[in-house]
């Protein structure tokens, strides 16, 4: 049989358990988890986890493999899952899943429909319809029947655009004894799992307590008006029997949503409702508008776990299910250049792995290691401090890692000469990329043939010294021309741009390779500096806002930088380290990025 066409399927487990039935069986709910006999340690309470999952092909296998990694018994864990209205490979990935864990665990039951696949006046598979809401609802409530006639001691409803990539979550969440209790989940933005106040009409209050919460400012566990996407309900506790998803309450005249609809059931049940924050629990995705696409919720998906590879922990799929291959490309670029040093390993892997996300392939390049190179060693590789040259801030000179920088980056500059390179893409290996990264540059290329724009060089990463209003440039969007600026995160070069670079002669007068550049531009405030560079006419431009940036800055706990922490590029003797720089402090005008659109369920 189908399971399109299936009633409900029951996927009874062997008894784990030595002859206990399925569920609890039958121990009063008051007295809580089932005992064992004296002597014996006490078995972990019974949960149910419900999974509702609609058209999640792009989330699926990052969600169930943070479930399958959960630190719980398995066996004291039942699944009940249902998938509808799909036209992704949602009810495939599941059925592959099940299949393959089903005999882990304590009870699963499951169904999949699949006509229809969509619902009455549904606009897209992201539009919200009433119909919608209402079957949601229904299902919830469905999952929350299930678990109560198994007399399980918790549900845990997890949406599958959430991952809890902390295997402790479902232990934590339990041990704090609370009847609805949620962790507080990172995104993308400032969107989470929680809102902080709620109007008496139940709409979304802004509080003073939401970003102290959000940016854990405040640590602990929070009472809260509602909570989503991922929570706990102890229904061992009195009065979580009074909560339901549907029917809506007698007295409910709020918003047709299920979230609503169950923080209204639990203000009338009397039952306070709490978010901790104390650990980084997982990642929830940034919903996309109801006109939106699976395309673009893909893209939004791949770019939390970009952020989750830098921010920690990392997501990682399901040992359970196959994995297509990703089509790599140059996006259309003739190379694509990754510059790391040999002793950064864990930078070159989380580049590589963010870049494999975006089914992009580069070319790794061994940078010049400036702790390694002695003076007698710099000498030799005929590089000589630009005559007169001071950092700005710190008042030091040149350092032996800005050295090892402006040679990897040389070097690279050499290569696309050589090799006759039209056009490439060059990476550090501490990149943060912004959300719809390929799209917008494979944009940017586009509109940049379709203007003839006569270009060297493209910042797609920098710091922006001054304030100032940049020119924008006619005919190509999100492009400007701009100012002095800090940084060589990432940037495009034409194969022009690379030999008038080489062609100023640049070792022998060296000085900060971020610094060089805007005197090739001619935008750089130092008049001496810019006097030992006769043909300043590099055409450059940025875009804005900006396609990447720092994965951190100076005074974040794993802020290290290899040009600062390094010593005096003559004197082997002198240490130098960030204090007095201004170069990797955060920009001083916010975060330039391109950021999501405040979605329907966002605090914002």
């Amino acid at each position: 049989m189908s399971l399109a066409a299936a009633p409900l399927l029951c996927c009874a487990l062997p008894l784990l358990l030595g002859g206990l039935a399925l569920g609890l069986g039958g121990s009063p709910r008051e007295e809580g988890a089932s005992r064992s006999p004296a002597g014996q340690q006490q078995e972990l309470p019974t949960v149910v986890i419900a999974i509702l999952a609609r058209n999640s092909e792009h989330s699926l296998s990052h969600f169930l493999g943070a479930l399958e990694r959960l630190d719980y018994p398995k066996e004291r864990i039942s699944i009940w899952c249902v998938t509808d209205h799909n036209i992704d490979n949602t009810t495939e990935i599941l059925r592959e899943w099940l299949v393959a864990t089903e005999k882990h665990y304590r009870h699963v039951k499951w169904r999949a429909v699949e006509e229809p696949s969509s619902y009455p006046n549904e606009l897209g598979p992201k539009h919200w319809t009433n119909e919608r809401y209402e079957n949601l609802m229904k299902l919830k409530q469905e999952a929350l029947s299930f678990a109560r006639e198994q007399w399980a001691d918790y549900i845990l409803f997890a949406d599958t655009d959430s991952v809890l990539t902390n295997n402790q979550t479902l232990k934590f969440l339990i041990a704090q004894n609370k009847s609805v209790i949620a962790p507080m989940l990172d995104s993308q933005t400032y969107y989470s799992n929680f809102w902080c106040g709620i109007t008496p009409q139940g709409y979304y209050r802004r509080t003073a307590d939401y970003f102290p919460t959000k940016n854990r400012q405040r640590l602990g566990c929070f009472a809260v008006p509602m909570v989503y996407a991922a929570f706990l309900i102890d229904l061992r506790k009195e009065g979580t029997a009074k909560l339901a998803f549907h029917p809506p309450h007698p007295n409910y005249t709020w918003a047709f949503d299920d979230i609503i609809v169950f923080a209204y059931s639990c203000q009338a049940a009397d039952i306070e409702v709490y978010v901790c924050n104390q650990e980084r629990f997982g990642y929830i995705n940034v919903p996309v508008k109801s006109h939106q696409t699976l395309k673009d919720e893909h893209i939004n998906f791949v770019h939390l776990i970009q952020e989750a590879m830098v921010d920690g922990p990392p997501m990682s799929r399901s040992d359970h299910i196959y994995t297509r291959p990703k089509l790599l490309s140059k996006m259309g670029f003739d190379e694509i250049f990754l510059i790391n040093l040999a002793r950064r390993p864990d930078r070159r892997q989380r580049m590589l792995s963010s870049l494999l996300e975006l089914e992009v392939e580069p070319l790794v390049v061994e940078a010049v290691d400036g702790s390694a190179l002695n003076s007698s060693d710099i000498k030799k590789l005929g590089v000589d401090l630009l005559p007169g040259y001071y950092d700005p801030f710190s008042g030091r000179t040149l350092t032996k890692g800005e050295v090892g920088c402006f040679l990897s980056h040389h070097y690279v500059w050499k290569e696309v000469v050589a090799r006759g390179l039209g056009t490439a893409v060059v990476f550090e290996d501490d990149v943060r990329f912004e959300g719809y990264f390929k799209e917008r540059l494979q944009r940017l290329m586009e509109e940049l043939e379709w203007a003839k724009l006569d270009w060297d060089l493209i910042y797609l990463g920098r710091k922006q010294v001054q304030s100032e209003d940049e020119e924008p440039v006619k005919d190509v969007r999100n492009l400007v021309v701009p100012t002095y600026s800090y940084w060589t995160l990432a940037y495009i070069i034409s194969q022009q741009g690379a030999q008038k670079l080489i062609n100023a002669k640049p070792l022998g007068k060296m000085l900060p390779v971020d610094e060089f550049l805007p005197i090739m531009y001619d935008k750089h405030p130092n008049q001496d500096y810019k006097k030992h560079f006769a043909r300043r006419d590099l055409a450059v431009y940025s875009v804005h806002p900006l396609l990447v940036q720092p994965t951190h800055y100076t005074g974040d706990a794993q802020w290290l930088s290899d040009t600062e922490t390094s010593t005096i590029w003559d004197d082997d003797s002198r240490k130098t380290d960030w204090s007095g720089s201004q170069k990797t402090l955060k920009h001083s005008r916010g975060h330039a990025g391109h950021s999501f659109r405040s979605a329907a369920r966002d605090e914002l």
